[in-house]
């Protein structure tokens, strides 16, 4: 089996503040990624155990949140921004058996989610697609699904957890921290977020051996709606062909193939 990971940085045991730990310029950012690739080599770890004998872990963190000198020997990692061109990621990925995420946020909004945004924590009030509120959870596991992957384990927050059993409710989760705030959490402590994550993604991989789960896929057409808290961001998003200017801070974009309005 070869798995395609993505990761993100606010879901990470011991992570809770943009500010000083998820930002670049924070001043325990570099300790945060060692967070993270702690927890991404642990996850990696299961899934070797399970027999996967090839894993893409992508960044999924804007500035980049995993240490490239500590990172798994046995992985292979997808960065860099700006990111390829759609149809080169796309191709890349649709090699792949599955997906998994690690480090997931619950979406903006989410009052017990710690850091939970929805793709910018600093522009974006919500994405919409078709009247349903989505996070990043949804569109990773959308635009895998359409590509043949199913989501099939995810670690974070509580909240990312409970938002991942929503859109795939068979997948295997593992909660390393509990969200109190926005910028707050209990969190588990490093080495056992990481045995939990271990134990989590090789059982993720064996019980989708005894029982798949299906890509994700849901019925188009496709209405992604999206509004910001700024109206100059508005601006720019209403400015891609076909965006529809809802209001002065809402963008609707449409599209009968999710693969070409998901990630817009």
């Amino acid at each position: 089996m070869k798995i395609f990971m993505c990761t993100d940085l606010e879901g990470v045991a011991g992570v809770v503040s943009f500010e000083e730990q998820s930002y670049p310029d924070g001043r325990y950012y570099e300790a945060a990624k060692r967070l993270l690739t702690g927890e991404v080599n642990a996850a990696i770890e299961g899934l070797l155990q399970a027999g996967v004998d090839d894993v893409l872990v992508w960044d999924g963190h804007g500035a980049g949140g995993v240490c490239f000198e500590d990172l798994h020997p046995a992985a292979r990692l997808l960065h860099g921004r700006p990111l390829a061109p759609w149809p080169v990621l796309r191709s890349v990925v649709a090699e792949y058996d599955a997906c998994v995420m690690i480090g997931q946020h619950a979406m903006a909004g989410t009052s017990d989610g710690n850091q939970s945004h929805t793709q910018s924590s600093q522009t974006v009030d919500y994405y919409r697609l078709n009247g349903r509120p989505i996070g990043e959870i949804a569109q990773f596991a959308l635009f895998c699904g359409a590509l043949g992957l199913p989501l099939i384990f995810l670690s974070g927050d509580e909240a990312a957890c409970r938002e991942a059993e929503a859109v795939v409710p068979a997948v295997t989760m593992v909660a390393v921290k509990r969200g109190l705030s926005r910028g707050s959490a209990i969190s588990l402590a490093g080495p056992e977020a990481r045995q939990r994550i271990r134990e989590g993604s090789r059982a993720a991989v064996e019980r989708q051996r005894a029982h798949p789960i299906p890509p994700l896929c849901w019925e188009g057409p496709y209405v992604l709606e999206k509004r910001f808290f700024f109206t100059h961001v508005a601006d720019a998003a209403a400015s891609q062909p076909g965006a529809e200017r809802v209001d002065g801070q809402t963008v609707r974009l449409y599209g009968e193939d999710i693969l070409d309005i998901i990630y817009r």
